[in-house]
């Protein structure tokens, strides 16, 4: 990584502080190795196949904090482009719109800008990723039956980010130099999801005809 991409991509530019395992857990070693593939420069499609003899919940939740946290990075690195007049819809492009819905305030899809869109869902995505009765992190402590629902919900979301830091922000990331960067991001999202399908297929049509996972 060059001098310039290592500042572009410093602590300073996080959206959101990252969530880190802690040392000596099952979930910080199959980090570890989940990290140690990548920087091996192995293959992507075989990074991202559960390892023999894990689980494939445990194996989840480690990729999708890991999401979350280079997910946040990247939108970080343009969120100063990406303001209530630039982006005054959260959208991919003419034919996507995304709307915020919760359980609290927005209890009907809402129509948001792009970084009101995004503060509610990196708020939204930590809260369900520091529950400890979504995100178990002792050992022998089990996920409940609807982990891999929220699991789901979280990627889906995230994907949204992918399409509209690529569709209205990319010449940014191109005039940092970062494309190589969250290409290989978007990847690993994308071989992740379909190998254990984690996001529908219609949620990723907005860059499937892209020739980024070729």
């Amino acid at each position: 990584m060059s001098m310039a991409l290592k500042q572009v991509f410093n602590k300073d530019r996080t959206f959101r502080p990252k969530r880190k395992f802690e040392p000596g857990t099952q979930r910080f070693e199959l980090h570890k190795k989940a990290q140690a593939s990548l920087n091996a420069g192995l293959d992507l499609k075989q990074a991202v196949q559960l390892p023999h003899g894990e689980d494939l919940n445990d194996w989840v939740a480690v990729h999708v904090v890991d999401f979350f946290n280079r997910i946040n990075l990247i939108y970080g690195t343009i969120s100063d482009s990406c303001t209530d007049q630039t982006c005054p819809v959260m959208s991919g492009g003419p034919k996507y719109e995304y709307r915020w819905q919760d359980e609290h305030k927005y209890k009907r899809p809402t129509a948001l800008s792009a970084p009101k869109y995004m503060s509610l869902l990196m708020d939204w995505i930590e809260v369900q990723i520091n529950n400890e009765n979504i995100f178990p992190t002792n050992v022998g402590t089990p996920f409940p039956k609807t982990f891999m629902q929220v699991a789901k919900k979280i990627l889906s979301r995230l994907f949204r980010v992918f399409v509209h830091v690529y569709i209205h922000h990319f010449d940014r990331v191109s005039q940092m130099g970062a494309e190589a960067h969250v290409n290989t991001c978007y990847k690993h999202y994308y071989y992740f999801v379909t190998e254990f399908n984690l996001t529908d297929q219609k949620e990723l049509e907005p860059l499937i005809r892209s020739k980024i996972c070729e």
